[in-house]
């Protein structure tokens, strides 16, 4: 009886929040997905036109064994701010595929995509995690599109990067300073690599060698002779897996990581290979995600099995000086009923995040309204502005789009009620929720100067 009245509240819940799309949002496109996806990234913008851009997207494949597991390339058409009509909006069929995303390129995985991680410094390399203890590098101009049929052998990684001792599933991050790039694994270490004179001979090599993917060049998804790279340094001081892993975004040498031992670490290479600082108990529970402030580089985000995000500031870390204490969180973030799977910073706003969990919601927080909402009673938590609540199961990841800030990424694992194997989404609020208030009331103030001239 529990469960039905969980899933008769998901339905009321979702009902609700589409009859609200119009008013709520910019722009939404909703997309059916055959097979669930564990993992989606932007990539580079491809074309740039009056109304719309073209992007590129990352995709996993998480397929049932009939076919091969596959990473796809998509290109996204992302209408511009004020385009949309609201009754285009409105207008969208949950068990269909959204004209707005067309694949592009397939490759044959060896095993599920379990988290896809683009390269700052050359926007045709990816790295990705699957069920084993490698990292698999792919330029995915240089790869060959690949039928997913039954018994096709796995497209060849450019560069394989080897050094866990164990499967490294989700932790995975690349560097925006340097080509460097860094996973956490179920064998309590955190690994770090630099693809540097790789990436450049992969460029030079481009047309020597063959295809990869074509005939004889791929065997179980191994790489080519010369093509792994060994490790440039292995971090130990985590109890348990390592489920996520952050670079600080100015700095190739620090980074931080979480894992299901409750415990957030904080490294520096150039200190050797022991944790400059750690939180023992970060949360209550394992934690699954972590993010570093680009725009305010003391931050630290968290997000765990407690249902909570937590605010770290690097200061009272590695001081002990300041008045919280060390390891103290800065602020509590309490929106979610499920375990928090993904928590991510705005890459335009400072204070501004968005966190996914288990529940079906993707909460965005602004940590500059806390303590500034005054003394009125409140039926949200403080810091939260907005809630989307287009996803019927699980969101298992996001992502905020660098080159259209406020245009957001994410996939749910729903496939059961929409008739496929999950759902992307792709949308951005309307503007009236996010703009400086004092702007939004001028507009609102003209736009009902102008509806009174009209009916007078």
């Amino acid at each position: 009886m529990k469960d039905r009245a969980a899933e008769h509240s998901v339905e009321e819940r979702y009902s609700q929040w589409k009859s609200l799309v119009p008013v709520l949002y910019d722009w939404l496109a909703n997309h059916n997905l055959v097979w669930p996806s564990l993992s989606c990234r932007w990539g580079p913008k491809v074309e740039q036109a009056t109304y719309k851009n073209r992007q590129r997207l990352y995709l996993s494949e998480q397929t049932d064994g009939t076919v091969p597991n596959t990473l796809v390339i998509a290109n996204v058409e992302i209408v511009k701010t004020r385009v949309a009509a609201a009754e285009h909006i409105a207008q969208f069929n949950e068990e269909s595929r959204s004209p707005f995303v067309k694949k592009s390129k397939t490759i044959i995985h060896p095993g599920e995509v379990n988290r896809i991680r683009e390269l700052p410094q050359n926007n045709k390399i990816v790295a990705t995690h699957t069920d084993s203890p490698d990292v698999l590098i792919w330029d995915v101009e240089r790869q060959p599109t690949r039928q997913p049929v039954l018994g096709a052998t796995a497209s060849r990684p450019d560069l394989i990067l080897t050094g866990h001792r164990d499967n490294a599933e989700f932790a995975l991050a690349t560097c925006p300073m340097e080509p460097f790039v860094l996973s956490g694994g179920k064998d309590k270490s955190v690994v770090l690599w630099s693809i540097h004179d790789h990436i450049s001979s992969l460029a030079a090599d481009q047309g020597a060698q063959k295809s990869p993917g074509s005939k004889g060049s791929a065997v179980n998804g191994k790489a080519a002779d010369g093509s792994i790279v060994q490790p440039r340094g292995i971090f130990l001081g985590h109890e348990d897996t390592v489920e996520d892993v952050q670079f600080n975004p100015s700095s190739s040498q620090e980074f931080c990581s979480v894992g299901d031992d409750s415990c957030l670490i904080l490294w520096d290479a150039r200190s050797g290979s022991s944790p400059i600082a750690k939180v023992e108990k970060a949360h209550d529970a394992d934690l699954h995600c972590v993010d570093w402030n680009p725009n305010d580089l003391n931050l630290i985000l968290t997000g765990s099995a407690d249902n909570t995000v937590r605010m770290y500031d690097r200061r009272s870390l590695t001081s002990g000086g300041v008045e919280r204490g060390v390891g103290s969180p800065v602020h509590i973030f309490e929106g979610h009923t499920a375990a928090v799977l993904c928590v991510q910073w705005s890459p335009d706003k400072a204070s501004v995040f968005g966190s996914a969990a288990e529940d079906g919601m993707l909460n965005i927080w602004d940590h500059g309204k806390v303590g500034n909402a005054g003394t009125e009673k409140s039926d949200y938590p403080p810091g939260l502005f907005f809630r989307h609540a287009g996803h019927r199961d699980k969101v298992v990841d996001f992502h905020w789009n660098a080159a259209d800030p406020w245009t957001i990424v994410s996939v749910s694992e729903d496939g059961e009620k929409t008739g496929g194997g999950g759902t992307l989404q792709i949308w951005r609020m309307i503007d009236l929720i996010y703009r400086p208030e004092e702007e939004v009331i001028a507009e609102l103030d003209r736009f009902k100067s102008h509806l009174l001239s009209c009916s007078s």
